[in-house]
């Protein structure tokens, strides 16, 4: 019998660290249960609201120089539709996170709830979308409202709550405290950074939405540097994500104080097989070094540098 690559936070517990992230194929129930097979210890849903939206016209996903932009617009058909997908997952034994979102900090509660309802084991809350500001970094860049907002939701559900952090802040220990202080369970760190991609020979913006956040290895480094800070800043368990390409990316996470890894990106390139092949080297790299659980690995890095937090 290897090593125990089972997690436990957030009053969760999964097989594994490894998570498909948000806007990744989490948008069917089928595409979820297609994840949780191929290893992903959770997987979260495509981010959505009450009504739904349509997202931006194309190009919305391109690929750059160490990653992906994207520009979607957050597409969804709504919160009715998407309660159907979690629920289709959640009763096949998938531990389904919902990913919500909205204009205000009601429309957040709403479709929270409805997320709650189809079987969710929690609930992210997309504060940090950079390219719908409304909706996302217009939130995540403010303390006050990201407190609201997560007050609002833990009082319409049960279920623990999680709130995605945006890289596109000052301070993001600050974010990370105000949610806390509103009572969140844990925090993802961190969404896409903002970023623009421009057609030289036409001189026009490449995006149909013109910005759009940046995914992929160019990410990685600055959500490690995230979650470092955060952990020295909050007692909140945290959920990494961020340009993970292998198992060394995620411990690296992790190391620096993630409970769990979410892995997006990677699967546009290697597909499904990421999970698997991320919990096997963790696996090899846990018996290698004689420990008996990746518990043993989390938050060991966290502590040791000379950076200020």
């Amino acid at each position: 019998m290897g090593p125990d690559l089972s997690v436990e936070f957030a009053g969760i517990k999964l097989p594994n660290p490894t998570i498909l992230a948000s806007g990744i194929l989490g948008v069917s129930g089928e595409i979820m249960i297609r994840a949780s097979r191929a290893g992903a210890g959770a997987v979260v849903s495509k981010s959505f609201n009450v009504k739904g939206r349509e997202g931006y016209r194309n190009p919305s996903f391109i690929e750059v120089q160490g990653g992906f932009l994207n520009a979607l617009g957050i597409p969804n058909p709504g919160m009715e539709e998407m309660r159907e997908e979690v629920e289709t997952a959640s009763k096949a034994g998938v531990p389904v996170i919902a990913s919500v979102f909205g204009f205000d900090a009601e429309e957040f509660a709403a479709a929270a709830a409805m997320g709650e309802k189809g079987g969710a084991i929690a609930v992210e809350l997309n504060v940090s979308c950079p390219h719908v500001r409304e909706v996302g970094v217009e939130i995540g860049q403010r303390p006050k409202v990201v407190a609201e907002v997560t007050h609002a939701v833990k009082g319409r559900v049960r279920i623990p709550v999680f709130v995605k952090l945006s890289p596109n802040v000052t301070d993001i220990t600050e974010v990370a405290k105000a949610a806390q202080s509103a009572g969140a369970d844990a925090v993802t760190a961190i969404n896409t950074a903002l970023g623009m991609a421009v057609n030289v020979d036409s001189a026009y913006p490449i995006l149909g939405g013109t910005l759009g956040g940046l995914s992929g290895p160019a990410l990685h480094p600055i959500a490690v540097r995230a979650i470092y800070q955060i952990r020295r800043a909050v007692d909140l368990p945290i959920i990494g994500v961020g340009g993970v390409q292998d198992y060394r990316g995620a411990l690296e996470m992790m190391m620096v104080g993630a409970s769990a890894v979410q892995i997006g990106s990677a699967v546009t390139s290697q597909g499904l097989e990421i999970f698997r092949d991320v919990t096997t080297g963790m696996s090899k790299f846990l018996e290698q070094r004689g420990l008996s659980s990746i518990r043993q690995v989390i938050g060991i890095a966290a502590n040791r540098g000379t950076a200020e937090s």
